[in-house]
């Protein structure tokens, strides 16, 4: 049997909902795409229409810059956000009240020389990986700047700062939690890498070697978890190659190669298939099968369509049909089963953000700040259009029937 490892199945506790309430809303919200970490949530009235004007809970503004995208749980909503200052640049932890929004805790966690930070790109933020909040300890992850694990306050309970590599564009990737480990890729520019620490006490439990040597060897992806006739696989995507790793061990299990750098989506998992964009320059869409062993590129790869995929949203699927939407604004409907274009629709505008799927519709957010909502059915039929101002690059998070919205300036909570 072959499924996804959600978040909720793999941490059984009393503060995230069971897998066995799935029909209910999600309350909280606990990592980058949301618990099942695939884009999707359970809650079933979410708002259809806002503005600045209209459907507006709060509004509260925020320091800094930072696309991580908000993380929510216990009445509270967790950001990184990236200070510029006099002294030099802080990453820091935001602690948001959910029922107003105000900041209820600003904590600085890192601190860099302005001179020590490398240029980014012009899409990108100091602080854009989103953190993992797991019973009473927040996981947080600023790539090569700095990865810390700190109590809900913000209390720093282990930090390390010399996971060094040469950064291309800045930081990206999201870490996970499996069992006791917080794992990441590190894709630099020089010698990129996967790897695992102790999530306790932060000591490298393993590190294991991109096994191939590409001219453009950075990227941005969040690695996936999956099982596969009982064990546990992590699916790593970077430049040239999609690895499945052993996530104890950091052992290989099969391989993918292809052509692409800047990966930035994050893999799926549906219908017994492992879905990802192969990254710039021309991104394919391919659909794996994990059940091989070696290098499978010619033997596992089941479909793949070009010219269709995104280089910076991930995807989302409703298990017949995925969902989604390039950077230049052409969302799609394809088959699961064999790749098959459903539908495919002109959105308008640019798009980084990551769609959310959602009571039958599918959230597509613009980076100028429009979501354009689509049914998730053969027609793709459009529901509305909904502005806010300013930038948006942060995925959505969900609690209850509300979204929780980050903008480059605020933070908003939208309900009906």
């Amino acid at each position: 049997m072959i499924r996804a490892i959600s978040f909720r199945a793999m941490v059984a506790m009393a503060s995230l909902a069971p897998a066995a309430l799935a029909t209910e809303p999600d309350r909280s919200w606990p990592q980058f795409l949301g618990p099942t970490a695939q884009g999707i949530s359970t809650s079933t009235d979410l708002p259809e229409r806002w503005s600045e004007s209209e459907g507006i809970i709060w509004k509260q503004e925020l320091p800094g810059s930072g696309w991580s995208s908000p993380i929510i749980l216990n009445n509270r909503i967790y950001l990184t956000a990236a200070i510029e200052e006099e002294k030099g640049l802080t990453l820091s932890l935001l602690v948001c009240d959910l029922q107003t929004g105000k900041i209820v805790k600003q904590t600085a966690l890192v601190n860099h020389a302005s001179s020590s930070v490398p240029d980014i790109h012009q899409k990108n933020s100091q602080a854009s990986p989103t953190p993992i909040v797991r019973g009473d300890r927040l996981y947080i992850h600023f790539g090569h700047l700095g990865t810390l694990v700190t109590d809900l306050d913000g209390n720093v309970i282990w930090k390390r700062t010399d996971l060094q590599y040469p950064p291309v564009h800045g930081n990206g990737g999201s870490p996970l939690l499996f069992d006791n480990l917080m794992i990441f890729n590190s894709d630099g520019g020089e010698d990129p890498y996967v790897i695992a620490l102790n999530a306790q006490t932060g000591e490298t439990v393993w590190k294991t070697p991109r096994p191939v040597k590409s001219e453009k060897s950075f990227s941005f992806s969040t690695p996936t978890l999956i099982e596969v006739d009982g064990k546990p696989q992590l699916i790593s995507a970077g430049s040239d190659i999609v690895q499945a790793l052993d996530p104890t061990t950091g052992k290989e299990i099969w391989r993918v190669r292809y052509e692409g750098f800047s990966v930035v989506p994050r893999p799926i998992f549906v219908c017994g298939k492992v879905l990802l964009s192969t990254g710039y320059m021309r991104p394919q869409l391919l659909a794996i099968s994990p059940s091989g062993k070696g290098d499978v590129t010619d033997s596992h790869v089941e479909w793949s369509k070009p010219n269709v995929a995104p280089n910076t949203p991930s995807l989302v699927s409703d298990g017949n049909l995925v969902y989604c939407v390039t950077d230049a604004g052409i969302a799609r409907a394809l088959r699961v089963s064999n790749g098959e274009e459903v539908w495919r629709k002109r959105l308008g505008g640019n798009y980084s953000a990551s769609p959310l799927l959602a009571d039958g519709k599918v959230y597509f957010q613009s980076e100028q700040g429009e979501c354009v909502i689509l049914r998730a059915n053969e027609t793709g039929d459009e529901v509305g259009r909904n502005e806010l101002p300013g930038r948006i690059f942060a995925s959505y998070a969900v609690t209850d029937n509300d979204l929780i919205i980050r903008s480059e300036s605020a933070l908003y909570r939208v309900g009906r």
